[in-house]
């Protein structure tokens, strides 16, 4: 009797373990994505949108890019240059005709039919609000459809926001919430290739790198892990 009973436990003990690893590996995961620079070509949209209005004036290339804020180095550059590229993404039809990057509008749709898997876009819009707001919103349903028009937050701040993965080009996100629930992996950009690697934060160098790999990681965390 007594080796039965152990028998039975031990059956028991395995049961309880792969329905453990089951439910690790099975967890429902909430992916948030930025829009401008990881799935919308900001950068190259503006390059192409300044040089077409400014034919005369000096310009950066995207090989020369250095730092997130475009403004930033164009001031540099010269100071009256700043309000200048400010004007090309405060503009009617900017965010709208942005291209996608390559791979980016696949990968998303590919991820928002993966079980146990929710989808947002998490952007944050522009302080000059005219156009921005309602471009992004017509980006999404051109390019995503208009069922993704339910996925879409738009914050000024993402560190609010509630998610296990933040795909995003920024390299430095704070906000109010110093110790937000998402891991931060920095997705490749022009801007920020040349930063050195942190062994701290996971990348995605294009959307061609193992994204779903990435993900498959991350579900079989434990959630308070980031």
């Amino acid at each position: 009797m007594p080796l039965q009973l152990a028998r039975v436990a031990r059956r028991i003990c395995s049961s309880a373990s792969v329905l453990s690893l089951s439910a690790h590996t099975n967890r429902r995961l909430r992916v948030l994505v930025d829009m401008d620079g990881v799935i919308a070509d900001f950068e190259g949209g503006f390059l192409k949108k300044y040089r077409q209005r400014y034919p005369h004036e000096p310009y950066i290339s995207l090989e020369e890019r250095r730092g997130f804020w475009v403004s930033t180095q164009y001031g540099e550059l010269r100071s009256d240059l700043c309000e200048k590229a400010i004007g090309i993404w405060e503009s009617k039809n900017f965010f709208i005709e942005l291209d996608p990057l390559p791979g980016g509008v696949e990968a998303v749709k590919e991820m928002s039919r993966m079980e146990n898997t929710d989808v947002f876009i998490c952007t944050s819009p522009i302080k000059h609000y005219t156009y921005c707001p309602y471009e992004k919103f017509a980006w999404v349903e051109k390019h995503l459809g208009p069922d993704f028009l339910e996925q879409i937050i738009l914050t000024r701040d993402k560190t609010v926001v509630t998610g296990d993965v933040l795909i995003d080009d920024k390299p430095d996100i704070h906000g109010a919430e110093p110790n937000p629930a998402w891991e931060h992996v920095l997705f490749t950009s022009c801007h920020n290739k040349h930063l050195p690697a942190d062994p701290a934060q996971r990348r995605l160098l294009s959307w061609e790198d193992d994204w779903r790999g990435l993900l498959q990681s991350k579900r079989q965390r434990d959630p308070q892990e980031h």
